[in-house]
């Protein structure tokens, strides 16, 4: 796969992207749901956090091309900016003057249901059934009491990027990249070069922007913190394996090497990957667009799916992603769905594939842009990966029982790595504190 062809065409994209002007944060939304305009069309606010580059770029024309194509309705795009977007909407909810359509997480869909935030969208999909275009696991996501209360818009999935010139000059095969644990343990001191206290070059560091929580499951043939049936699986024998295994990197390269390096990590050509300094990294694939972006022209890169802890246990993955949700007590939420189902749609998910490199919920848009045309080798091979990791990816929906679980997980695991207790000792600590949480 030739990276740099797709470094060059796709960096004038997002270089045209990131022109477009950021509208201002909305401090309070004008609440637009009564409007109407002169012509008599009804004005729905669509709020986003997406507020530079191809996404937005992408959205703004998405909706301009909606509300051309039917007579009834006006989307209006507000942008509110990350993080800010939630707190935001859970203050308009509760005023009274929330939004017709915002962009939510997927994984906290139960929690807005049961707490009456989220519209009930069943009666819409009675009608006109639209479950099976997305993938089946975003679906789930979207239940409360076997009833859907939002639209799946895209997710993402964990994989690991290498840098091909690392690997050749190491004697490593650059279309080899590892399959399992313990060849990505071997490549990696191979990779390495220097000592503890003078690396110059890391061959891999599993905690680098992949958690403890994604290599648990990947080496618990997918199974999360909770497991399917939704009881607590924190202590199991591979999830402390994979914690010990974890530990060991951070002995081998040492604890203060390790945070001297992050505190460093930049973004840019301050990417620790960009940089030379880390030869293999784990990440969403959507990091493809920072390398297109960022990364200098020769740069050789290739992506594979996460290493498997040993031959046949599975390349597990974990994602995320976002829904589309009508907030609770709109006045508009049949005309909010219409749009919804518009930006689910084969053709307007593939458009916003085409840009921004998210795996799209669609299930259909993403095949085609697995050989889609205006997009090149390397381009399609994203896709192709991407499709083929969400049938080993798994999404976590944080369990209603349990919605503050994950500090108390962190806050063992943290320990474990400063030394205070042993992999065993914090997953069974973490454990113990869930069950009594859930209870």
């Amino acid at each position: 796969m030739n990276s740099k062809r797709s470094i060059k065409l796709l960096k004038q994209s997002l270089i045209l992207g990131s022109t477009v002007i950021l509208l201002a944060a909305c401090g309070n939304s004008n609440d637009t749901s009564d409007q109407e305009s002169a012509d008599g069309r009804t004005t729905l606010e669509f709020w986003s956090f997406w507020g530079s580059g191809a996404r937005r770029e992408t959205i703004e024309e998405i909706i301009e091309e909606y509300n051309a194509s039917q007579d009834d309705v006006t989307v209006e795009h507000v942008y509110q900016p990350w993080g800010d977007i939630w707190t935001k909407s859970l203050a308009a909810i509760a005023g009274g003057n929330a939004p017709d359509v915002i962009v939510q997480d997927i994984n906290s869909v139960k929690q807005r249901a049961e707490a009456q935030q989220a519209t009930n969208l069943q009666d819409y999909l009675d009608e006109d059934d639209i479950s099976g275009d997305f993938y089946p696991q975003l679906w789930d996501t979207v239940l409360y009491e076997e009833e859907a209360y939002a639209l799946p818009f895209n997710t993402d999935t964990q994989v690991l990027f290498y840098n091909k010139t690392a690997f050749e000059e190491a004697g490593l095969d650059p279309e080899m990249p590892p399959e399992t644990w313990d060849e990505l343990e071997e490549m990696a001191r191979q990779l390495d070069q220097g000592s503890e206290g003078n690396w110059e070059q890391i061959g891999f560091y599993p905690r680098w922007n992949i958690g403890v929580d994604v290599w648990a499951l990947n080496a618990d043939g997918g199974e999360a913190w909770f497991d399917s049936n939704g009881e607590v699986a924190i202590n199991t024998p591979e999830k402390v394996e994979a914690l010990e295994w974890m530990l060991d990197w951070q002995d081998y390269y040492g604890r203060d090497t390790i945070n001297q390096y992050e505190a460093e990590f930049g973004s840019g050509v301050s990417d620790p990957f960009i940089s030379g300094l880390v030869s293999m990294r784990g990440q969403n694939i959507n990091y493809y667009t920072n390398l297109v972006e960022n990364a200098p022209d020769d740069f050789e890169f290739g992506v594979a799916p996460l290493p498997e802890k040993e031959e046949g246990s599975g390349h597990w993955s974990w994602g995320g992603g976002f829904v589309l949700e009508v907030p609770e007590n709109t006045d508009h939420p049949e005309e909010s769905y219409d749009f919804m189902k518009y930006l689910s749609s084969t053709e307007v998910q593939e458009k916003f594939g085409m840009n921004s490199f998210d795996i799209m919920a669609n299930t259909e848009a993403n095949e085609n842009l697995k050989t889609h045309e205006e997009l090149d080798e390397m381009g399609q091979m994203i896709y192709e990966l991407a499709d083929q990791n969400l049938a080993v990816t798994t999404i976590t929906p944080v369990p209603l029982n349990a919605p503050d679980f994950n500090s108390l997980v962190n806050t063992e695991i943290d320990a474990a790595f400063l030394g205070q207790k042993t992999a065993k000792e914090a997953l069974d600590d973490a454990q113990e504190s869930v069950e009594n949480l859930a209870e």
